[in-house]
């Protein structure tokens, strides 16, 4: 009972595999998605995303995207795609700084939207990479 999940970021596809189940941070709260799910599209936030293999469960950071669920196949389009490995905490915490002494400048309505945005992916990734870290 597998289905195929399919990762994509703006640089390249990080994931195709055939997958039992994935678990995603939907705009509404976690999504789970198992074979059979009905159709659907919806946004993504940023988040932990959990995928089952093979019995294992493997966990990445996603950013904010959109998800599709079709017929046998789950398809993830977002800008941030990553391990625990692949962060790096100081530079994540930096840029979480940069962005949040951006704020108090003053700024347009889409630059604040951007921003806060930045400060979305990089307190999820920040949140993901200590949790990870608790579990060693």
């Amino acid at each position: 009972m597998a289905f195929l999940l399919e990762i994509v970021t703006p640089e390249k596809r990080i994931f195709s595999d055939e997958v039992e189940g994935v678990v995603i941070p939907g705009s509404e709260g976690e999504l789970g998605v198992l074979e059979g799910h009905a159709p659907l599209v919806t946004n993504l936030q940023p988040g932990e995303l959990r995928y089952s293999k093979g019995g294992e469960e493997e966990t990445l950071v996603i950013g904010k995207g959109a998800v599709e669920v079709t017929r046998g196949k789950v398809s993830i389009l977002t800008d941030l795609a990553v391990t625990s490995d692949e962060i790096d905490e100081a530079a994540v915490e930096e840029a979480l700084k940069r962005a949040e002494d951006a704020l108090a400048e003053k700024m347009s309505d889409e630059e604040i939207a951007t921003v806060e945005a930045s400060i979305q992916k990089s307190l999820a990734q920040l949140t993901f990479k200590r949790k990870r870290r608790k579990q060693i």
